[in-house]
Parts: structure tokens; sequence; C-alpha cells
């Protein structure tokens, strides 16, 4: 499948799934578990995974897929190719169980450990991003679900003040400590891989990532700000890749502390 169709099925998966989200979102019967790491979990995320996996098997059943819901069960299929393709389907459950707007549905296609198409969606604002290599794009939809605007998506360069976004529920303090050096940056706290999309439609500069998240939070935001022309680095300055890695646990697909930019300089 060319690569126009492949990120115009994951748009096509990701609103299915977002729809299938605000069934559930801000119902006061929401039973909430928690898997083995303690995160929750809701019957919203599962059933937007399985809409999502439905619609990748019926379309694209070559390649192999790492779902959140299914890795957390042990369903964690080989990745030994060049492609495979990373699913959060609810980024951000702690913010939907709260009633916050912030949650995504992420569906990011990875070639050679490199996020290359990606779909953001933002259930609640009736936005998606998307990344397809080197176009990135803002869509919003109208209440009927129909296209009201298209906008390309380009990184800015940081102005006089540093304008700084951070995890609202997962703070730790070497990202507190990054923030300070920065005494007069603009700090916004959100949830969800929104922070990326941010960054890549020129609203933010920088996120500092120095806590424990999972390769399937963070590749579709990443995906979108590398198509804008930003960047995602390890500490080292080296790019951050996708993959199974084996210094790690929780199957593997941990993710390394980051700071995604711009590109346009950091510190």
């Amino acid at each position: 499948m060319h690569d126009a169709l492949i990120l115009d099925l994951f748009a096509d998966l990701a609103l299915a799934a977002g729809k299938e989200t605000l069934k559930h979102f801000r119902d006061e019967t929401l039973a909430v578990e928690h898997k083995s790491d303690a995160s929750p979990v809701t019957v919203a995320d599962r059933a937007a995974e399985a809409i999502i996996l439905d619609g990748l098997k019926d379309h694209l059943p070559d390649i192999p897929v790492i779902a959140e819901e299914e890795a957390a069960a042990g369903r964690i299929p080989n990745i030994d190719g060049e492609r495979f393709i990373l699913i959060d389907p609810l980024d951000g459950t702690r913010e939907f169980v709260e009633g916050r707007s912030e949650y995504t549905i992420n569906i990011a296609l990875i070639e050679h450990g490199i996020p290359v198409i990606g779909a953001v969606f933002v259930p609640c604002q009736r936005v998606l991003y998307t990344g397809l290599r080197d176009h990135a794009e803002k869509i919003v939809y109208d209440k009927d679900w129909q296209v009201e605007s298209r906008v390309p998506l380009k990184v800015v360069e940081p102005g006089e003040r540093l304008r700084i976004v951070a995890s609202r529920s997962h703070s730790t303090p070497k990202t507190e400590e990054f923030i300070a050096r920065h005494k007069q940056a603009d700090l916004v706290s959100v949830g969800s891989s929104i922070k990326f999309c941010l960054i890549a439609s020129g609203e933010a500069d920088l996120y500092p990532r120095f806590g424990p998240t999972m390769q399937w939070d963070t590749a579709a935001g990443d995906a979108v700000l590398r198509a804008a022309g930003g960047v995602t680095e390890r500490e080292d300055g080296s790019v951050v890749r996708y993959g199974k890695r084996e210094d790690c646990d929780k199957g593997g697909f941990s993710c390394t502390h980051f700071i995604a930019s711009s590109g346009h300089g950091r510190s």
C-alpha cells in the first residue's frame, strides 16, 4: 500500500476509535482497572484498540503491530523486519478518567527505527494531526465530522521567551530541574501526545521527557513533529529510534529519555 493510502487508513481508524471513546467520556459509571504496572485501563481503551487492530488486519495484514493493551497481555509479535506499527489506542487515560479533554488516539508506522507516518487524533477537540515523512497537517472537523479546515504544519524558531510543554501527570525531579534552568520560559502542562503536536504547529518549542514512557505513547506524535521539521533527541544529541530494546523491561518497548524540539537549538 502506498504511503499516502497508509496515512489515510491511519486517519480513518483514529477517527473511528476516537468516536468510540467519546461514548465513554465523562461516564460516571466507567470502571477503571489497573494493569500490572499500575497504569489505568478502561473499556474505552480496549474498544478503541480493537477497532484499530481490526482495520489494520484487513488492510495491512503483513505489517506487525505493537499495541498497548495487546502488549500488556503479553501478545507481542516479532518485528525483525524493517517495518512495524505502534498503537496507543487512548493516550492519556488518566486525563480521560478525570474528564480532561487532552487524551489522544495514536497510530504510527516505523521504518528502520524511524517514525515516518503518524496520526494523532484529539477526539474532544475534533482535531487530527498527521505526519507523512516531510509533510504534516492539522485537520479540524465540524460537529458533523466533515473537514472544516486543513493547515500545513511547520516548526518555528524560538522567540525571546522559550515555550516549554511538559507532562501533566508524569513530572520528575529531573524534568523540573531542566525547566528551572530556563527561568524566562513559559511553561504549559498538558497530557498525552498533544505536546509533540504543539511543537509541530509552532505553538511550543521544547518538550523534555525524563520520566518513564512507552514507545506507543510517543511514536505518532514524534512522526508528526519530524514531518513538520522538528526532532526528538536523546540527551546525548542522538536521534531517538524505535524498536525492541534488550536493555529494558516492559516487553522491550520503553522509551529512552528525550527532548523533542523544533530543531532550532536546545539546551
